[in-house]
């Protein structure tokens, strides 16, 4: 015999079902499923990150680093679960409103979400910003070539742009590092100035610092 509780959910369930096989109020459910995407998407991506990056980097109590991984996850989930709603409910409204998709409602609608969700200067939206400016860049660049406004390179430039990156990058590293993400200073730092410094083969080789 079922629980009292399974009874009551399981005709919830069914009517639920019911709806989401209708093909009614779709816009609607599009937008609750993004929403909950962005939610699940944000805490993959943040969490493993923030475990990683924090018990690698930070200082502190367990508790205290514990409280910094969930802040992060907190940020990334729910600013990525706000900015879909107002994507898919801004494109959906220009959308009716000119009868017919068009391509400058996903500007338009992402210009708009980017500004109030991801426009707010913290670290996590600097890290996404930044994320998605290098996709940009070069997704733009291979838009060119696609449309014959830049020539198709007659050479693999991938070396080239590997070579342009690295050099830019401990150029500044080196020379102005107060100007580059803390994330990234400490990532270079761990790698190219902590391995200058040891005094025995404790942190030569098991630890980098003791």
């Amino acid at each position: 015999m079922a629980a009292p509780g399974y009874q009551l959910i399981l005709p919830a369930v069914q009517v639920v079902n019911t709806l989401l096989a209708s093909g009614r109020w779709t816009e609607l459910l599009s937008i609750i499923k993004g929403f909950r995407n962005g939610i699940v998407y944000g805490v993959k991506i943040r969490a493993p990150h923030a475990l990683v990056m924090t018990f690698l980097f930070k200082e502190g109590s367990l508790l205290e680093k514990l409280k910094v991984i969930a802040e992060a996850t907190h940020l990334h989930a729910r600013n990525l679960s706000m900015f879909v709603v107002l994507y898919k409910t801004l494109t959906t409204l220009l959308r009716k409103a000119e009868q017919k998709p068009q391509q400058y409602h996903s500007f338009i609608a992402a210009f708009i979400g980017g500004y109030y969700v991801f426009g707010k200067n913290n670290r996590i939206n600097e890290q996404i910003n930044l994320y998605l400016l290098s996709r940009i860049l070069l997704g733009l660049s291979r838009l060119a070539v696609q449309r014959g406004i830049v020539p198709t390179p007659k050479y693999d430039t991938f070396p080239w742009f590997g070579a342009m990156v690295w050099g830019v990058v401990l150029w500044l590293f080196e020379y102005h590092k107060d100007v580059l993400q803390p994330s990234l200073q400490n990532s270079m730092t761990y790698l190219y100035h902590d391995s200058n410094v040891w005094h025995s083969i404790m942190d030569f080789i098991v630890y980098n610092r003791i």
